[in-house]
């Protein structure tokens, strides 16, 4: 397993220690199922907000819970270790709750970066900023979409 997959304990750890140096630790979440260039856009964005960045990635049962049975298309070890391997990422924490608030509360990062289609809701937001940090919202690449890379895959295979 790669080093960069986390436990909240471990992500934690290494916040605290991002602390002491005076570095500004970035998180964001999501399933990340089907990477794509929109998800490197969006990640490379978020690691731009600060020193370093961890990336809480919804577990199998959570994205099933949100996106149907037929999701996640990759299985969670999968899709954490291809995150793990961006150079945008420095840790990824697999989290089984159908939103990241109890692992935002648990690292207390200092920036929380969500896409911008999120912002009349941002999980976590009160705690992040009740603590002095702040929440960034990205821009998303437009047309970019797991839901658009499956319907197109749909679609050839319908032709």
């Amino acid at each position: 397993m790669s080093d960069r997959i986390l436990t909240a304990s471990s992500a934690r750890g290494l916040r605290d220690q991002w602390d002491a140096a005076g570095k500004k630790l970035v998180f964001t979440n999501g399933s990340f199922d089907i990477l794509h260039r929109g998800h490197v856009t969006y990640l490379e964005f978020a690691r731009q907000q600060g020193d370093a960045l961890i990336v809480g990635l919804n577990s199998d049962d959570s994205v099933r819970r949100y996106k149907g049975p037929t999701r996640p298309v990759n299985p969670q070890d999968d899709r954490a270790h291809v995150l793990a391997a961006l150079r945008a990422v420095d840790g990824v924490v697999i989290f089984d709750e159908d939103e990241p608030r109890d692992l935002i509360e648990k690292i207390l990062p200092h920036v929380l970066v969500k896409g911008r289609d999120w912002a009349h809701y941002v999980s976590g937001r009160e705690i992040v900023e009740s603590h002095g940090g702040q929440v960034v919202l990205a821009d998303m690449v437009e047309g970019r979409s797991t839901t658009n890379v499956i319907e197109r895959i749909r679609q050839s295979d319908a032709s």
